[in-house]
């Protein structure tokens, strides 16, 4: 396997499987924020400061106990274009500021994409673990097993009284962040959303889009992560997390039942509809994209349309986002030519599904 391979394949090995409670859990993620006691943090670091945490933390992937995780590849962002960058966001392999601001940053990828290690980010180092359906416990005993490698390896910066010290106060503590991506569309259709996401924020969590902090909310995709770092274990924040999760589960079910049980018929064809639209649209932007793959999600997880995969879908996610499709056609591309581009995507994919 080779380095491109993570940008020019839209679906990650990982999202090829399916995990606990899959139909409405896309996925489940751990992310660590960790620094190297005595350096400035990234912010402040000068460009040489910001190389030698780079040099001590790729020296750790030569330890024969992370070597024993899994097999890693690095990849510097200097060597990547700005639309290959996009792409890796796109994945979800790195964050936006990763791609947009650091200096001498880089990531570390596992073969299946399911962890991943930022170097450079808003902190020295971040670590993310990711898997499919509702395993945020197994994500977090991964997470913890890489920092366990790190920590052996390097001095962190850390307070008896406040924990991991980490550039932005909101991660002091813990510095981890849980979160589940889920796909909530029978709320959304019976106005119950609001008020769903009403009570998660009052015990705690924080609600998000695709992308997290600061993108929207689309095709009924939302991001639920813990707000609270200090003062909570990493057990406590997990297990409120996951108790959440589990309640949001049972009333999407109880939606998506109410939707079959008071009129299927009009369920059906919204689902349908929106099926023949992505066979046959020649444009289509990133908003109507996202809210019609959500519908064929619903079908597809009620039986409606059997012949439709959960990981097509998942692929499209990635396939329609705009750097993926500068990438995919090696051209800039207008907003006009991406929604004819994504268009076309769509079309083909769903057209190698048996109808």
């Amino acid at each position: 396997m080779t380095e491109r391979r993570f940008i020019e394949e839209a679906l990650s090995d990982w999202m090829r499987g399916t995990g606990p409670d899959s139909d409405i859990v896309i996925s489940s993620r751990i992310r660590i924020a960790r620094n190297i006691s005595g350096l400035p943090f990234p912010l402040l670091a000068t460009n040489q400061q910001s190389a030698e945490v780079l040099d001590r933390l790729s020296a750790v992937m030569k330890d024969p106990e992370f070597a024993q995780l899994n097999h890693f590849h690095e990849l510097e962002l200097a060597e990547l274009s700005d639309t290959e960058k996009q792409v890796l966001v796109e994945k979800h392999l790195i964050s936006p500021s990763l791609a947009n601001e650091s200096r001498n940053g880089a990531v570390i990828v596992s073969e299946d994409e399911s962890i991943s290690i930022m170097i450079n980010e808003e902190d020295h180092l971040r670590i993310q673990c990711l898997s499919p359906g509702l395993q945020i416990r197994e994500a977090w005993e991964q997470a913890n097993r890489i920092d366990d490698v790190f920590e052996s390896q390097i001095d962190y910066a850390f307070d008896e009284k406040r924990g991991f010290l980490t550039s932005c106060p909101t991660n002091v503590g813990t510095g981890i962040r849980a979160s589940v991506m889920m796909h909530l569309p029978a709320l959304v259709m019976t106005q119950q959303i609001n008020l769903m996401l009403q009570a998660v924020t009052q015990v705690g969590l924080a609600v998000r889009g695709i992308y997290g902090e600061g993108s929207e909310a689309i095709g009924n995709l939302f991001q639920i992560s813990n707000q609270i770092t200090l003062g909570q274990s990493e057990s406590e924040i997990i297990d409120n997390l996951y108790s959440v999760v589990k309640q949001l589960i049972e009333h999407e079910k109880a939606a998506r039942e109410q939707l079959l049980t008071s009129n299927s018929m009009r369920l059906t064809d919204r689902i349908c509809r929106s099926y023949g639209i992505l066979k046959h649209a020649v444009i289509m932007d990133s908003k109507e994209a996202a809210q019609r793959l959500s519908d064929i999600r619903l079908g597809s997880d009620l039986g409606i349309l059997q012949h439709i995969q959960s990981s097509q879908l998942n692929e499209l996610l990635v396939m329609t986002q705009p750097g993926f499709l500068q990438y995919k056609y090696n051209t800039t591309l207008s907003q006009e030519d991406r929604d004819s581009y994504r268009a076309k995507m769509i079309r083909e994919t769903l057209s190698k599904s048996k109808s």
